[in-house]
């Protein structure tokens, strides 16, 4: 039985007459920066550093505390306006408080920094013709995406800030980093739609990428969850949870639905299952489409099998900070990968 293979594709209607590389190449330094931000968004969470600033100034904020009375007031907030300044930090001195205070400095300046260099080429674009009808309202989009991603950062911050939390909630950190994957992914949506090749590929397989990149956003979205619970540190044996096949710890919590935010044997279980799954599709499609000459598949299996390895590893050495970054930096690319996937078999016909 011969495979039906997608080859008509129709005709870009959104790449500008000129200057089109000039924006592919803005659209993907954006997407790199993103996924700067993300690792060292990851590094801030990792590090508990997140909290140390408590308050919201986007342009004042860029500047740091510049003597030690300004060093001080910083301080003293954090260790007044955190729970977790008051109970897990309650012995940090200042030179501890300026380490954590710096990582998260740099994930909000490195957003000020992301947000100038995606502003000021929107703008000479925009005036110079090198937009589209069709391109601008994804342009335009990508701008409020920003400015939301900003406003959610701080939401989330903020649910540590006066509260009786030690941490950021889990579910806020989680959309905080959904939203950042949304960005990255639509960053190269278009970077794809605006001068990628489309391969020829089996219209069969339209199905399973849309069934891949919603495994893989439901996979990353619970692996925030992990991270916000610092679920990862715990249950470190595997195939077993704590010598059990599924914890008995999973619902504990009541009302129910908090188990599915708040509970760590939950989250973690419900991320290791995701995986499973993940990592069956991604198997089976490389075997059922082994016959094409198509290779976006094979390395798709290739990925996810890395990432299940690693992720196998950095739970059973209790999530070091290194093996952490490197998981979470290696999901991004699988999604990525899933997305260049989607896109391949988006808006083409069936020919056989």
């Amino acid at each position: 039985m011969s495979d039906a293979v997608a080859t008509d594709f129709p005709v870009n209607s959104m790449a500008p007459a000129r200057g089109v590389g000039l924006v592919r190449a803005w659209l993907l330094l954006i997407a790199l920066m993103v996924y700067l931000m993300i690792l060292v968004g990851g590094a801030t969470r990792l590090t508990d550093s997140g909290l140390s600033i408590t308050e919201w100034q986007p342009l004042l904020g860029a500047i740091p505390p510049m003597s030690n009375a300004d060093w001080q007031d910083a301080f003293h907030k954090y260790q007044t306006m955190t729970a977790q300044g008051q109970i897990l930090n309650a012995n940090m001195d200042l030179a501890g408080f300026k380490g954590i205070y710096w990582w998260e400095w740099s994930h909000r300046q490195l957003g000020r920094v992301i947000g100038v260099v995606f502003a000021i080429p929107f703008l000479f674009f925009l005036l110079t013709g090198r937009t589209t009808k069709k391109l601008l309202p994804h342009l335009i989009t990508l701008f409020v995406l920003g400015g939301l991603q900003g406003a959610i950062g701080w939401w989330m911050v903020a649910s540590g800030v006066n509260s009786d939390l030690t941490s950021v909630a889990p579910y806020r950190l989680m959309t905080h980093f959904c939203l950042a994957l949304l960005i990255i992914a639509y960053c190269f949506w278009l970077w794809l739609e605006l001068g990628a090749t489309r391969r020829e590929a089996p219209v069969q397989a339209r199905p399973w990428t849309n069934a891949i990149v919603w495994i893989v956003g439901v996979q990353m979205a619970l692996g925030a969850l992990v991270a916000g619970l610092d679920a990862g540190r715990g249950y470190t044996d595997w195939p077993l949870m704590s010598g059990e096949a599924i914890p008995s710890t999973m619902w504990t919590l009541d009302p129910f639905w908090r188990n599915l935010f708040e509970n760590t044997a939950t989250t973690q279980f419900l991320h290791r299952l995701t995986a499973y799954g993940l990592l069956a599709t991604a198997v089976w499609c490389g075997w059922k489409f082994r016959a094409t000459h198509w290779s976006l598949f094979r390395l798709f299996g290739g990925l996810v099998v890395a990432q299940a390895v690693l992720g196998i590893a950095t739970l059973m050495r209790a999530a070091p900070l290194d093996m952490s970054l490197t998981h979470q930096a290696l999901g991004v690319v699988v999604l990525l990968a899933a997305t260049r996937l989607v896109w391949t078999l988006s808006g083409s016909k069936a020919s056989t």
